[in-house]
C-alpha cells in the first residue's frame, strides 16, 4: 500500500531490509545483558512495601462473609448497605454531587485524566495507586497516538485504528470513572478530618472496596489498598470491555491488536528521564483479567520497592507533562511534529545505523489530542462484579521482578514494529 510520503522516493529493496537482521539480533543478545547490569544498579535501595498479611486475611474473611450474604438474601450487598443508611445530611448530598462533577470534567480524555491522578498523588502521597494509575495512563496515551505513528499509520486501516482507539480509551475512561471518586472520598475525608466512605455506594463502586478503604482509613496500609484495586479496577473493565462480544470480535482476536504484542510494544514504561533509563514490565496476555492483575502487583512493587526508581520517576512525573507523544520520554527517537519526522521508505536501516535520529529523521507520534478528539461521556451497566471468590487469592505481597530496565528491549521492539511497517511497504 502506498503512503503519499513515499512516492517520491525511489522503490526500496528487500536487501536494504535483510542487511539489518544480524544489527537487530545482536541488539537482542547484548540488551539482555545490559538489562540485567542496569537492574540490579536501580535495585538499591530497597523500600518497604509494610504488607500486613494479617489484614489481608482480615479484609478477605470479612468479603467471604459479604458473599454469603448476597448469597442468601439474593441482594447486592452494596444496595443492603445503602438501604440501611441513615438519609443523607444536605452536606452529603452536596458532596455526591460535587465529585460527580469533578470526575466528569477531569474524565475528558486520556491527557486530563493522567494529570489528575498525578495532582492526587502529590497531594496524598500515601495514594500510591495513584500514581501507579498515572504511569499507566500516561501508557494508554501512547498506545492511542501510535495509532497514528509513523510506524502504525500505514500497517492499520482507518477502521482497525479507531476500533483500537476504542478499546483503549473505554478501559482508560471507565478505570477513571470507578477510581477516581473514590480518591476524591478519601482526599474529602481527611479535609474534614471524618469518614465518608458510606457513600460509595452512590458511585456505584463495588462492595469489594468497601472493607479496603474502612482498614485503610484507620491504619494508612498503602501497600494493601493499592492491590485492592489493582484487583478492583481489572475486575470492573473485564466484564464491561474485555469481554465484551464486540471488542472481542472486532478487536482483541486481531492482527492489527495483535501486532503491538507481536512487536513487543506491549510494555508499561516507567521514564527516568529524558532520554534516560526506561524501567517497566511487558504485559503478556491482556485478554487474562488474572495476568493483568498479577502484572498490576509487578509493576506497583517495582514502582514503590526501589528508592532510586520511585524518586527518578515522580521527578520526570512532576517535570514533563503528559500529551501523548513519545518524544516526551524519548525525543532522540521521536517527534511530534510531523514536518520533522522521517519521510524513509524504509525504517529499520536507519534505526539499526543509528543510536539516535537526526532531526529531520525522527520516528512520527503525534500529541493525543491532535489525532484523537474527546468522547461523548458513555453510560456503563452498574451491577457489582463482586459475586465470585476467583480474584481473592490475589490479596498476596506484591513481589519486585528482578529484571525491570527495559531500555534495550524496548528500543528492540521499535525495529520489529520498523520491520513490519517495512515489509507492509515492500508487499
Amino acid at each position: 500500500m502506498d503512503h503519499p510520503d513515499y512516492q517520491a522516493q525511489a522503490k526500496p529493496s528487500i536487501w536494504q531490509l535483510i542487511t539489518t537482521i544480524p544489527v537487530t539480533i545482536k541488539e537482542m543478545i547484548t540488551g539482555k545483558r545490559s538489562a540485567w547490569e542496569a537492574s540490579k544498579k536501580l535495585r538499591h535501595p530497597l523500600l518497604s512495601l509494610t504488607w500486613q498479611t494479617s489484614s489481608a486475611v482480615q479484609i478477605q474473611q470479612q468479603l467471604e462473609h459479604m458473599m454469603a450474604s448476597v448469597r442468601t438474601s439474593g441482594v447486592q450487598t452494596a444496595s443492603l448497605r445503602s438501604s440501611q443508611l441513615d438519609p443523607y445530611s444536605v452536606e452529603e448530598l452536596e458532596l455526591v454531587q460535587e465529585i460527580k462533577e469533578l470526575t466528569k470534567y477531569h474524565n475528558r480524555s486520556n491527557v486530563s485524566r493522567t494529570a489528575a491522578y498525578l495532582a492526587c498523588y502529590k497531594s496524598y502521597p500515601e495514594l500510591h495507586w495513584a500514581l501507579l494509575a498515572h504511569f499507566v495512563s500516561r501508557n494508554g496515551g501512547y498506545n492511542m497516538t501510535d495509532l497514528h505513528s509513523g510506524l502504525l499509520k500505514i500497517i492499520l486501516n482507518d477502521q482497525e485504528k479507531e476500533r483500537v482507539y476504542l478499546l483503549l480509551e473505554r478501559c482508560n475512561a471507565l478505570i477513571f470513572q470507578d477510581a477516581y471518586p473514590q480518591l476524591l472520598l478519601y482526599m474529602k475525608s481527611k479535609e474534614k478530618g471524618r469518614s465518608y466512605f458510606h457513600l460509595l455506594s452512590e458511585f456505584h463502586i463495588s462492595s469489594f472496596m468497601v472493607p479496603f478503604w474502612e482498614h485503610f482509613w484507620l491504619n494508612r496500609d498503602s501497600a494493601l489498598l493499592t492491590v485492592g484495586l489493582i484487583i478492583n479496577e481489572q475486575n470492573y473493565i473485564e466484564y464491561r470491555v474485555i469481554r465484551n462480544s464486540f471488542y472481542q470480535h472486532h478487536v482483541t482476536s486481531t492482527l492489527s491488536f495483535r501486532s503491538h504484542e507481536i512487536a513487543g510494544l506491549n510494555h508499561i514504561v516507567i521514564p527516568l528521564g529524558i532520554n534516560e533509563e526506561l524501567v517497566g514490565l511487558t504485559l503478556s496476555n491482556f485478554s487474562k483479567v488474572h495476568e493483568r492483575i498479577a502484572f498490576g502487583k509487578n509493576l506497583y512493587a517495582l514502582l514503590f520497592g526501589h528508592e532510586q526508581v520511585l524518586d527518578r520517576a515522580a521527578a520526570y512525573a512532576y517535570a514533563v507533562p503528559h500529551e501523548g507523544s513519545r518524544s516526551e520520554y524519548w525525543p532522540k527517537f521521536f517527534t511530534d511534529q510531523k514536518e520533522l519526522s522521517t519521510h524513509e521508505a524504509l525504517v529499520s536501516p536507519m534505526l539499526s545505523r543509528n543510536e539516535a535520529l537526526p532531526s529531520g529523521n525522527k520516528l512520527y507520534s503525534p500529541k493525543l489530542l491532535n489525532v484523537w478528539q474527546d468522547l461523548p461521556y458513555e453510560k456503563i451497566s452498574r451491577e457489582d462484579w463482586l459475586t465470585q471468590t476467583d480474584s481473592l487469592g490475589h490479596l498476596t505481597v506484591p513481589r519486585r521482578p528482578k529484571l525491570f530496565e527495559i531500555s534495550h528491549e524496548h528500543r528492540n521492539s521499535l525495529s520489529k514494529l520498523a520491520m513490519m511497517h517495512d515489509l507492509d511497504r515492500l508487499i
